[in-house]
């Protein structure tokens, strides 16, 4: 899906929830984090007759860790929140073949020079529902049912410059997500914890999430956070296979009025 289109959505969305809603409870706000994470990954890829080689980034390909920013939008009108997260990961590596490789239908041959690259565009469209919200609990205490649509725009691609051999594949995929978050209130107006879990399985494949972390708010309409998230990814269909696991802290600022 275009990015236009998802706007588009996103747009005639907000529109709903704000229709007919009381006045009094309206908050709009922008986030900006950075994530640290370890990962591992794993791909293969057929074509043409050809059996892809089973393939580890790290081990096999010499792809090291990196870290990544999400951007995120959201409002918020009493019980309902909707929110717009872009996360570009992005990771390369180089390495010298130990043995052949098999990749969409091309074959390097031991001893080439091969540079990865490995590029996951995230779009995550959330919907928050607060169906339980008690303020007896320490500072306030609220539970959410959560839907979600996460996008993912993927590519790997392996290139031998002397041999003059190329592979790649592409992933685009919008995939619905169900899951449960919480709030909590440590600290009145000041410290707060949060934690969510989204995630679905079909047909051999499965997206999982989950974040968890603590916020101070030094000043009015600004928060700090730091906290740790985790996404596991598998895709199995077709002639492709991606197993991915990203596990790791991260820290943000959020604004919001």
């Amino acid at each position: 899906m275009k990015r236009s289109q998802w706007t588009a959505l996103f747009c005639a969305l907000a529109l709903l929830l704000l229709w007919d809603m009381p006045v009094g409870a309206f908050e709009i706000g922008a986030r900006v984090y950075y994530w640290f994470p370890a990962f591992k990954t794993d791909v293969k890829a057929d074509n043409a007759g050809l059996a892809g080689t089973d393939l580890n980034l790290k081990d096999n390909l010499g792809v090291g860790t990196e870290s990544f920013p999400s951007l995120e939008a959201f409002g918020a009108w009493g019980d309902h929140h909707l929110s717009l997260t872009y996360t570009p990961v992005n990771y390369s590596g180089s390495t010298t073949l130990a043995n052949p490789v098999n990749f969409n239908g091309q074959t390097f041959a031991a001893g080439a020079t091969v540079d990865t690259d490995l590029k996951l565009r995230m779009l995550d469209l959330e919907y928050r529902y607060t169906f339980l919200d008690v303020e007896n609990i320490l500072a306030g205490f609220s539970l959410d049912a959560i839907g979600q649509i996460k996008y993912i725009d993927g590519e790997a691609k392996m290139n031998a410059p002397a041999a003059g051999t190329e592979a790649d594949f592409t992933i685009r995929a919008p995939i619905p997500m169900v899951g449960i978050g919480a709030h909590i209130g440590l600290l009145a107006d000041i410290l707060e914890g949060r934690a969510k879990v989204t995630g679905v399985a079909y047909s051999g494949s499965y997206l999982y999430e989950a974040l968890a972390d603590i916020s101070l708010t030094p000043f009015p309409f600004l928060d700090i956070h730091a906290g740790y998230k985790v996404i596991k990814i598998r895709i199995d269909r077709n002639d492709v296979f991606l197993d991915s696991e990203f596990t790791g802290p991260y820290v943000g600022l959020t604004v919001s009025y």
